[in-house]
C-alpha cells in the first residue's frame, strides 16, 4: 500500500457518503475512532458529536479511523490523516477520541503511534503534541485503564460537555492551565493527572438536543446506509450485569414519535431504531408502522421477549426483518431471576411461535455463560429448552462469556475461567447435537476484556506492552502476568450511584 492508495481509498469512501460535513474553521479538531471506518461509522454517538461540533460557530471536526491493515499503513510510512482535510492527525491541537469498550484501548495506542503521537500522556510534549480528550460508552463503566493515554475524559453523555471542554481547550494558554480549568469547571470531566483514581459523576445530556441521530449515510459500514435514531435513551430495567440499568442517569427517557420520525431524512431507505430498551417505548409499534408505511426497511436493537406481540412482529416483517433477535442472557430460569433479566420461559416460547406464525427464517437468542453460581445443571436446562424452542422455529444462540463490569451490582464477580467456559460450551454443543446453531465469543478475549473492565491504571499500561509485543492473546497474558500481584483493587462507585453488592460471589 502506498500513500496514494490510502488517500484514494479515503476519497472513494467520502464520495459514497451522504451528509458529510466538509468545512474548515479557526478551531478545528480531529475526531478519532480507534477502530476501522466500518465500525466507527456505525457509532451513533460518534456521528452525533461530529455533527454537533461542526454546527458550532467557528469550529470544525475532521474524522480519522484506525486503518484496517495497520501493518501495511505503517509500512507505507505516512502519518495517520483525517478524511475531511487529509491533514495529519498529529497537526491538530485537539484529538477527541470515542472509546466504546475496553479492547479499543489497543486501537487507540496503535492509532496514536501511526499519527506520530506518543501513546502515553506523560511522554507527550505539551507544545508539540495534541491534547487528547476521550469520551464514549466506556466512561459509564471504568475508564481508569484509559487514563495513561489521555489528558482528560468526559464522563457519560458528552452532548453538551464536549462544547464546554472545547471552549476551555481553545481558550486557555497551555496544557496545565487547561487541565486545571477542566477539572474545576466541568463536574463530569475526569483529569487523570489531577484526580488520581477518583471518578466524577457521569453527565446527563439535556433532552432538548435529543434524540441522537445519524449525520452520514454510507454503504461501507456494518449497517449499510442505515439511518440511526434513538426513540428512547437509557433503560428502566434492573438487569444486574448491565451498565445502562435503571440507576444510570435517571433511567429511561422517551422521545415523542413525531419528533423521532421528523428527523428521518427523505433519502434514508433503511432506518435503525437504537437504544438500550427500544421495545419498551410505549409507542414503538406505531413508530415502526409509520416507517414501514413510508416504504422504508426498519431494524431495531434490544428487542425484549416480554414486549413482543403479533402486531409488532408483523410490522417488523413488513419492514424487511427475517430474523427475530432477542436475549435471554441466563442459561436457566434460576439464573435469569438472579440477574433480574425479565425473559421468562413463556415469553421466549411465544417469541418462537411469533417467528413461525409470521414466516420468519429463525429466532436468535443472545445468551451468557459463566454467570455467578452457574453450574452444569443450568447448561443442561439451556440444552433442553433450546431443543424445545427449535421444534417450533429454527434457533440460533449467540453465546458470550460473562464479563463483570464496574458500577453494576455484579461488579467484582470473578471470571468463570477460560477452561470452565470452554467446557460448558462443549457441553452445550454436544447437547444440542447440531439442531441449534451456536456462535460463541472467545473465552480468551473475554478474559482480556474482564482484566481491563475490573482493572485500573496498571492494567491499562499493560495494554501498551501487549500491543508492542504483537497483540496476540499470549502477549496480553504475559503483560497481565507481569503486573504485581499486590496491586491495589479499588471500587469505582461514583457519587450518586447506589450499587448493591448482594450478588458479589466468586463461585
Amino acid at each position: 500500500m502506498s500513500a496514494h492508495d490510502e488517500r484514494a481509498r479515503v476519497r472513494a469512501r467520502m464520495a459514497d457518503e451522504v451528509g458529510t460535513l466538509v468545512r474548515d474553521a479557526p478551531e478545528s479538531l480531529c475526531l478519532l475512532y480507534p477502530s476501522p471506518y466500518h465500525v466507527g461509522m456505525s457509532s451513533l454517538g460518534f456521528q452525533t458529536i461530529y455533527r454537533s461540533i461542526n454546527e458550532a460557530p467557528g469550529r470544525a471536526a475532521h474524522r480519522a479511523f484506525l486503518p484496517e491493515d495497520t501493518e501495511a499503513f505503517r509500512a507505507a510510512r505516512i502519518p495517520l490523516f483525517t478524511y475531511e482535510a487529509e491533514r495529519p492527525v498529529g497537526d491538530y491541537p485537539v484529538v477527541g477520541v470515542s472509546v466504546a469498550y475496553e479492547l479499543e484501548i489497543a486501537g487507540l495506542i496503535e492509532a496514536l503511534e501511526l499519527a506520530g503521537i506518543p501513546p502515553l500522556a506523560e511522554d507527550r510534549d505539551p507544545t508539540r503534541h495534541p491534547f487528547v480528550l476521550a469520551g464514549g460508552p466506556l466512561t459509564f463503566s471504568n475508564p481508569l485503564p484509559l487514563a495513561p493515554y489521555v489528558d482528560a475524559v468526559l464522563m457519560g453523555e458528552a452532548d453538551q460537555t464536549v462544547h464546554q471542554a472545547l471552549d476551555v481547550l481553545f481558550g486557555t494558554r497551555g496544557r496545565d492551565e487547561a487541565l486545571a480549568v477542566l477539572a474545576r469547571e466541568i463536574p463530569s470531566c475526569f483529569v487523570p493527572a489531577l484526580h488520581g483514581d477518583a471518578m466524577p459523576p457521569v453527565a446527563r445530556a439535556d433532552d432538548e438536543g435529543l434524540p441522537a441521530r445519524s449525520q452520514i449515510l454510507t454503504p461501507h459500514t456494518e449497517l449499510r446506509e442505515m439511518f440511526l435514531v434513538e426513540p428512547e435513551r437509557g433503560c428502566h430495567r434492573g438487569c444486574e450485569y448491565c451498565v445502562m440499568r435503571r440507576s444510570t442517569n435517571g433511567g429511561m427517557r422517551l422521545f415523542d414519535p413525531a419528533r423521532v420520525l421528523a428527523y428521518v431524512p427523505e433519502q434514508a431507505r433503511r432506518v435503525g431504531l437504537v437504544g438500550a430498551a427500544t421495545t419498551d417505548h410505549p409507542k414503538i409499534t406505531e413508530i415502526v408502522e409509520a416507517l414501514v408505511d413510508s416504504g422504508r426497511e426498519v431494524g431495531l436493537s434490544s428487542l425484549r421477549a416480554d414486549r413482543l406481540d403479533d402486531r409488532f412482529v408483523a410490522a417488523l416483517v413488513r419492514g424487511g426483518q427475517t430474523v427475530l433477535t432477542t436475549a435471554a442472557d441466563g442459561a436457566s430460569a434460576r439464573l435469569r431471576r438472579l440477574i433480574q433479566r425479565r425473559a421468562p420461559d413463556d415469553a421466549l416460547l411465544r417469541s418462537a411461535e411469533l417467528v413461525k406464525r409470521h414466516g420468519m427464517r429463525r429466532l436468535k437468542l443472545y445468551m451468557m455463560v459463566g454467570l455467578p453460581t452457574e453450574t452444569d445443571e443450568d447448561i443442561d436446562e439451556l440444552i433442553e429448552f433450546s431443543l424445545e424452542l427449535a421444534k417450533i422455529a429454527p434457533l440460533s444462540l449467540g453465546i458470550s462469556p460473562f464479563c463483570a463490569k464496574r458500577n453494576t451490582p455484579l461488579d467484582g464477580a470473578e471470571f468463570a475461567g477460560i477452561g470452565t467456559i470452554d467446557g460448558r460450551l462443549k457441553r452445550l454443543r454436544r447437547g444440542v447435537r447440531g439442531r441449534v446453531e451456536l456462535r460463541a465469543t472467545s473465552a480468551r478475549w473475554t478474559w482480556v476484556e474482564y482484566m481491563l473492565a475490573q482493572g485500573g491504571r496498571p492494567e491499562g499500561r499493560a495494554v501498551l506492552d501487549a500491543v508492542r509485543a504483537g497483540g496476540s492473546f499470549r502477549a496480553w497474558k504475559r503483560a497481565f502476568d507481569a503486573l504485581p500481584a499486590d496491586r491495589p483493587r479499588r471500587a469505582l462507585v461514583r457519587p450518586g450511584n447506589r450499587v448493591s453488592r448482594r450478588l458479589r460471589v466468586t463461585g
